[in-house]
């Protein structure tokens, strides 16, 4: 790749499990990542799981709708013996959470061309027919974007949450310094948590040019106070990228 972003400081605030890849294409780029995870992520034991693996084979339709997901759900799916249907179908929010099923030995059946829930949600409705049953994967602080479009629609589903979205509080000071040493170009946003994460531990939006993975994603940023926003066109790290470079 050529260096198109040569010198340029960017904050990453994803996950740490995550953040690695963000940073590696920024380096490939020229960039200068500047790690700051503002959350941390936890496969967790829901209530309802034993009762969800136990009849998983019940299911004609699982939706998965990040990669975080798909791997608690996994690992959850090892621990009870769970087992598809031969016939169950898949449906991901996008690319990146359709690589983490790969990894698994599945493909997703349904994978929209914009990566976000809504987009997700009106092309799935329409094919969905009465009695297939729904499982949603979800985590605790998806958006109920989902839930939401199918039960406006009398469709019924069971839901799993299956990993636990918190608060990064030791990176605290580290934002702090970074951010009001001001030696950075872009802060990125992946996800409406990212975004809440730095307004729960910086307290306030800040001027600085925001790059957000998608317009879910920019919505939230908007909301929390941020005003110079840039949208990635494609909703991926890569398509963040290609953003930033446009700028410069």
């Amino acid at each position: 790749m050529s260096s198109d972003l040569q010198g340029k400081r960017i904050i990453v605030t994803r996950e740490a499990g995550q953040a690695k890849s963000f940073s590696d294409k920024i380096r490939e780029l020229g960039g200068v990542p500047i790690e700051i995870p503002l959350l941390r992520i936890n496969c967790i034991s829901p209530n309802n799981e034993q009762d969800i693996f136990n009849q998983l084979q019940s299911y004609h339709w699982i939706i998965f709708t990040s990669a975080n997901g798909v791997n608690c759900f996994f690992a959850a799916s090892d621990k009870n013996q769970g087992c598809f249907r031969e016939q169950v179908k898949i449906a991901a929010v996008g690319h990146k959470t359709d690589l983490a099923l790969r990894r698994f030995g599945y493909t997703a059946d349904l994978v929209p061309d914009t990566y976000d829930a809504e987009t997700l949600s009106a092309i799935f409705l329409p094919i969905h027919q009465n009695g297939e049953r729904i499982l949603l994967v979800r985590g605790s602080r998806s958006l109920d974007v989902l839930p939401k479009r199918l039960g406006e629609k009398g469709i019924a589903f069971d839901s799993i949450e299956i990993y636990e979205t918190n608060i990064n509080e030791e990176i605290k000071d580290r934002l702090t310094h970074v951010v009001q040493q001001g030696a950075f170009d872009y802060l990125t946003f992946t996800s409406p948590s990212t975004v809440n994460g730095f307004i729960d531990l910086y307290g306030k939006a800040v001027s600085a040019p925001c790059v957000c993975i998608g317009t879910t994603t920019e919505k939230a940023a908007s909301a929390a106070g941020f005003t110079h926003l840039i949208t990635a066109k494609t909703f991926t790290i890569e398509g963040m990228l290609e953003a930033m470079m446009i700028q410069d």
